[in-house]
């Protein structure tokens, strides 16, 4: 059974999904930890290792099934009321070092790389794929309209109304035009950050075993039938939003805004305004708006940086609000992350702080970025609609 993402399931959907089937996927992504004796390896080789026992256990017992030939899968996902995303799985070489055919735009955070690279030498096995938004090719969309007239192989609809459906294709020649025709283009990693860079690290480590050299990846266009970008919001914790506004108006224009609607309701008018600009502050109750930032934290964005970068809301936000005025260090337990509103005001509720909400930055933004090889702070970019973990895994001993 299939799950999201490793990084958006929570601790209680792990357990949900984990005790309605024996073999969801969130068994092996997220595997929990044994009980240790002192002396024993560290907590991430042994969650690794439970994933791999686990692994095995699933091929011997036919949970699993290889496929008998090397395959290309086509993969649509259409949310409901909105245009489809459609794009290509398959094993994609990792870059030589100084390459620029696959950029990243975000930092990332060693600790869970490491985790994810652990996984990646006790499994032998990419268990989900990273995504990644490539420069468009004539050959590539005439070969998935080819694709997409005969019935497809597998078919589902997850919990959010969004529809999946993938085409297995074997053909030797249509293999061989795929492969040409991604090799002419260039990509940006839209997700899966830590994911590329465990692999990378998992190749330098390597002997040369064969498949270490690549990565599992859905190649979806850039532009016209790829993926959108939503933003991924903040929270700092223990600080109460009267605090919060009350630092922020010294660098910044901050306005109540008016408490005749749920915060929700207010949040999502102001992220579907293509016109607004600055920051949200709420606690869930109430909702403060900081605009026009003074030449003061405008300055405290490094201005050696490309222009692309300094022009980011997130970059503002991390710069000149985190750090330069609420003394906040952009590590995951000063700064967290919500993937959406709601989980942001539950955050801020929970934990006695502060939820603070971006606009999104454009595909374009994004990939300007990455071709000034320049990172955005960790998790800047929800690119939606997310491909489901579980239904194509690469051994790399295949």
């Amino acid at each position: 059974m299939s799950s999201p993402a490793y990084d958006l399931v929570t601790p209680a959907s792990r357990e949900r999904l984990a005790d309605a089937d024996p073999h969801n996927i969130v068994r092996l992504i997220l595997p929990g930890v044994e009980p240790g004796r002192d002396g024993d390896e560290p907590p991430a080789v042994r969650s690794a290792a439970l994933s791999a026992r686990t692994l095995r256990a699933w091929r011997d017992e036919g949970v699993l099934v290889q496929d008998d030939a090397p395959a290309f899968w086509l993969y649509e996902l259409r949310p409901a009321g909105a245009p489809a995303t459609v794009g290509w799985l398959g094993a994609v070489g990792l870059p030589a070092g100084g390459s620029r055919a696959v950029l990243p735009h975000e930092d990332t955070y060693p600790v869970a790389v490491e985790g994810r690279r652990a996984l990646l030498a006790a499994t032998r096995t990419d268990l989900e794929p990273i995504v990644l938004a490539h420069d468009p090719d004539p050959a590539i969309a005439e070969l998935t309209g080819s694709a997409q007239q005969e019935p497809p192989t597998l078919e589902l609809e997850d919990a959010d109304g969004v529809r999946h459906r993938l085409w297995r294709v074997t053909s030797p020649a249509v293999i061989r035009r795929l492969a040409e025709a991604f090799a002419r283009t260039g990509a940006v990693i839209a997700d899966g950050h830590h994911r590329f860079a465990a692999a990378q690290a998992h190749a330098r480590a390597s002997s040369g075993r064969p498949g270490d050299d690549a990565i599992l990846a859905l190649l979806t266009p850039m532009g016209p039938g790829g993926l959108r970008v939503e933003a991924i919001h903040r929270v700092v914790p223990d600080l109460p939003l009267d605090e919060a506004t009350r630092w922020a108006a010294a660098g910044f224009r901050a306005d109540a805004l008016p408490g005749d609607a749920a915060v929700v309701d207010v949040a999502a008018r102001w992220l579907a305004d293509p016109s607004a600009s600055g920051f949200l502050l709420t606690d869930g109750a109430r909702v403060v708006q900081l605009s026009e930032p003074t030449a003061e934290v405008s300055a405290s964005v490094p201005p050696e940086a490309p222009a692309a970068w300094r022009r980011l809301d997130v970059v503002l936000a991390h710069h000149g609000l985190f750090a330069h005025l609420w003394g906040r260090p952009d590590e995951p337990t000063s700064v967290l992350v919500a993937h959406d509103v709601p989980e942001a005001l539950r955050l801020a509720g929970e934990r006695g702080g502060t939820a603070v909400l971006l606009q999104a930055p454009s595909p374009a933004d994004v990939a300007a970025v990455a071709r000034e090889g320049a990172r955005m702070p960790r998790k800047s970019t929800l690119f939606v609609p997310k491909p489901r973990t579980g239904l194509v895994l690469r051994p790399y001993d295949d």
